[in-house]
Parts: structure tokens; C-alpha cells; sequence
């Protein structure tokens, strides 16, 4: 059985350099943390309270205050992003294709449920999904595994049945931990960043390139 587990920024929707402007802004502005934008791009990755305590050390904020920083970076995202939000190239089409396949497929995403909701509900495709696996779902960010075992686990299917969509390394590290293959978008990142993962099937600019159509077939 096959099945498909989709990070989500920079995966399925071309939102990252957004997340680089506000995580920027709200990093160097509202916190004075000092970064340049390179700095601010090596520390986005895994949750967000994972991504303060990188930059301003553990316990720099308490618990509320996180939750604040971060719902206040959210917000921004979603105002400023809105007017942008489609999917990838090609993506819809995959989706559909995959669904009139029965392959089932997940969401598997270092993003918080209120981000999921903002992408899965203006977008209309949650039908597509049968299982959904947020920041909140589990203990440990990517480039652990958790998350892409739990959605294998929610979907019925053994790990190695999964194919990965993803755009960062440490995401393709962690499928790589999971015993499961990777296709990567390259939205963010270059070919280069992932020299040392033997797991991609193939790289692709969005959901048109034939390799990546082929695995519906």
C-alpha cells in the first residue's frame, strides 16, 4: 500500500520567504534578537517555541509569553499571506488523482492547528486528507521522526509504504529516520542542502514535473 505524508509550508503552498520576512521582523524589531536575514532562515525550522529558545536561549520567555510571540508572528503571516495562498503548481491535480487512486494521504507539519486550518480550509482540501498531524501532536520537531510515524500510524500503513513530500532538510532527515523515501520541493532550498540524504526519490519545482506525476500512475 502507498501513501503520501505532506509537510506543508514551503511544500505544499509557496509561503516560506513570508515566514522569513515576519520571523525577520518580529526576531530583529519587536525582540532585538540582532540576526540577519541568513541567521533568521538557519533557525526556521521545528516549532516555534523550539525556535526562540535557539535564538534567545532556554527560558528567555516564559511559557504565555511564547505562546504570545508566536500567535502575534501568526497573525501577521496570515494577513500578509492571505492574498497569496494557492496551492503549487500542479498540486490540486496531484490531489485529486491521488484521491481517485485511494492513496491515502496525510498532513505531517512542524506548524501549529491554527496555521493547518488557515492553509486546509480557505484551500478546500481537507477532504483529501484523512489525517492531520500538527506541532501540538507531538513531542519532538523534525529532523525526528515523530511526526511522519504518527501519520503513518493514523493512515494504517507501514512506514515504508510512505512517501514523503517536503522542502527543508531537516524534514527529509527526518523521513530518512523513518525509514521512508522523499520527494522534495524546491522551494527554499537548494539541491545542494541535501547532499548528505540518500532517501529522495527525486527534486522537483512544484507538482508538474513528471517524476513527481508518476507516482500517482
Amino acid at each position: 500500500m502507498k501513501a503520501f505524508l505532506f509537510d506543508m509550508n514551503g511544500t505544499m503552498i509557496d509561503d516560506m520567504h513570508f515566514h522569513l520576512d515576519i520571523w525577520y521582523d518580529v526576531l530583529t524589531n519587536d525582540l532585538g534578537a540582532g540576526l540577519t536575514r541568513e541567521e533568521v532562515r538557519s533557525h526556521m525550522y521545528g516549532k516555534n517555541d523550539e525556535l526562540l529558545a535557539r535564538v534567545f536561549g532556554v527560558g528567555r520567555f516564559t511559557a504565555d509569553e511564547v505562546a504570545a510571540i508566536s500567535q502575534r508572528k501568526e497573525e501577521k503571516y496570515q494577513a500578509i499571506y492571505k492574498p497569496h495562498l494557492t496551492l503549487l503548481p500542479g498540486l490540486h491535480d496531484f490531489l485529486e488523482s491521488a484521491h481517485r487512486a485511494n492513496i491515502p494521504m496525510a498532513i505531517a507539519s512542524a506548524a501549529i492547528p491554527f496555521n493547518i486550518d488557515f492553509v486546509l480550509d480557505n484551500l478546500d482540501i481537507r477532504k483529501y486528507f484523512k489525517a492531520v498531524v500538527s506541532a501540538h501532536d507531538v513531542f519532538e520537531s523534525k529532523p525526528h521522526p515523530e511526526v511522519f510515524e504518527k501519520a503513518a500510524s493514523l493512515l494504517g500503513v507501514e512506514p515504508l509504504s510512505c512517501i514523503v513530500f517536503e522542502d527543508a532538510p531537516k524534514g527529509v532527515e527526518a523521513a530518512l529516520r523513518a525509514g521512508m523515501k522523499s520527494v522534495v520541493l524546491t522551494t527554499m532550498h537548494s539541491q545542494e542542502e541535501f547532499a548528505d540524504l540518500g532517501n529522495i526519490i527525486t527534486f522537483a519545482k512544484d507538482y508538474k514535473d513528471q517524476n513527481v506525476i508518476r507516482l500517482v500512475v
